[in-house]
């Protein structure tokens, strides 16, 4: 295994210096990172070429001498010539950190690609080897962290004389911060400076993890990929005490959770049911009432055919808090993967979402009558029966060249899709993949890309 060959710290620099010896465009750049922080930054040359103007800065046109690094605690070489010469020595001489820009070999340090949510910051650093790659990992890190989170962690920083003083146990006080700081709710009210809400918030949190209250998170996990995972759902997983995951649930994205979360599968699947729902309700209550924060991991979007409906009533009905994190669901991830805009001008004005499961003859009827009238449809739980449902949507009035378009594990890396029509579907239905399906029906569905997807890897480049 490869081992860093630094050891990543941070540098205390209040109440010091920083000193950059150089005037161009080098010095420039380290004189913007230094002027971040709270040191005295002094940037010395004989002749200045770049625009300090704007920056918190000290700059001397002068000689370098070494006078300028008392009370340094790091010193950066950014230019060629005798000052950064002189630089160079002085803090060899003084035994102060270096940084030779663009010179590692010659560097006590490294700056790294920074991310700046003072008081938080994240350094990312590749020793000096790939920059370029430093700087693109700053950037996906960017944009997972609000704006806002420098200040949410000053103001709970505030917090923490009086969460000692309420909460006694550490377990329970490490539980409240993750729960506090995975709220978009209190995230939200110190973004707005409504500081009077946040701390009524806190408190209210705050008493009830003293009390040992439990909270449930009914989460959308999408379609499968983790990277269609929302950053609300990762953090709330970050949190979880236990985890009670659908069968549809990748492992993957379970294992975002807490390394030591309890993790239940309550697999519910075609034919079927290890967990009745009735079970699943009263686990989630069980759980609450020892205390623990319960995350319940849904396929897709928990409100979309996820039956949340039954554990809300269940959860409101034993006095449990809970909330709810949306997800993607399938049939958003099934039009992406398909490019398929299942609303179009002068063709669709509109998509319904329904479920085949239990579907009777008025159902269909009404579908047909959607369908008609221009409505595409977006049908879950449909793969099994999908002939039926055409065979009953022709006898209802639609004509047997209606598109009809399948995805079959949509939005994972194995996803597959399938075109034809109502009158195609028994034969469709021989080709389809295993794993959850989507079906659309409608015209617009044929402005899609139903063409298999076949990774092209050039000859030259493969295996025999």
């Amino acid at each position: 295994m490869t081992k860093l060959g630094i050891f990543p710290v941070s540098m205390k620099v209040r109440g010091k210096k920083i000193v950059i010896a150089g005037g161009g465009p080098e010095a420039l750049a380290k004189a913007r990172l230094a002027a971040k922080t709270d040191a005295h930054t002094i940037v010395v040359a004989r002749k200045i070429f770049a625009d300090f103007s704007g920056l918190d800065v000290t700059v001397l046109e002068q000689p370098f001498t070494d006078d300028l690094l008392d009370g340094a605690a790091m010193v950066f070489s950014g230019d060629e010539g005798p000052d950064a010469d002189l630089a160079k020595a002085a803090a060899r001489a003084h035994s102060i950190p270096l940084n030779v820009v663009d010179k590692p070999d010659e560097c006590d340090f490294y700056t790294p690609a920074i991310v700046d949510r003072a008081p938080l910051s994240v350094a990312i650093s590749s020793e000096g080897e790939a920059p370029v790659m430093a700087r693109l990992v700053r950037a996906k890190i960017e944009a997972l962290l609000p704006l806002s989170l420098g200040k949410i962690v000053k103001f709970t920083g505030g917090l923490r004389d009086k969460v000692e003083q309420t909460i006694h146990s550490g377990d329970q006080r490490r539980k409240f911060y993750q729960d506090l700081l995975a709220s978009p709710k209190y995230e939200q009210l110190v973004a707005d400076d409504r500081d009077q809400d946040a701390h009524l918030f806190a408190d209210w949190l705050m008493q009830a993890r003293a009390e040992g209250e439990g909270f449930v998170h009914l989460v959308g996990a999408g379609p499968g990929a983790e990277d269609l995972l929302t950053l609300r759902a990762q953090r709330v997983l970050q949190s979880a005490d236990v985890i009670v995951h659908d069968q549809l649930v990748p492992d993957v994205i379970v294992e975002m959770g807490r390394r030591d979360a309890e993790r239940v599968a309550v697999g519910k699947a075609k034919g079927r049911h290890s967990f009745t729902q009735k079970r699943i309700n009263q686990m989630l209550v069980d759980f609450a009432k020892q205390g623990k924060r319960v995350v319940r991991l849904k396929s897709g979007d928990p409100m979309i055919f996820g039956r949340a409906g039954e554990e809300i009533a269940h959860l409101r009905a034993n006095n449990v808090d809970f909330d709810i994190v949306p997800g993607i669901t399938s049939a958003l991830a099934a039009a992406a993967d398909s490019e398929t805009p299942v609303t179009l001008r002068n063709v669709s004005s509109g998509i319904v979402f329904a479920t085949a499961h239990g579907a009777d003859n008025q159902v269909v009827t009404h579908w047909a009558s959607l369908a008609k009238s221009g409505i595409s449809l977006g049908i879950y739980m449909g793969k099994s029966i999908i002939d039926e449902v055409a065979d009953q949507l022709i006898a209802e009035g639609l004509t047997g060249s209606t598109p009809v378009g399948v995805v079959v594990n949509a939005g994972r890396e194995n996803s597959s899709r399938y075109f034809g029509t109502l009158a195609g579907a028994a034969q469709l239905k021989e080709q389809l993949a295993e794993g959850p399906a989507i079906v659309f029906i409608g015209e617009a569905i044929a402005s899609g890309n139903w063409q298999q997807f076949e990774a092209q890897i050039p000859q030259t480049l493969q295996v025999a």
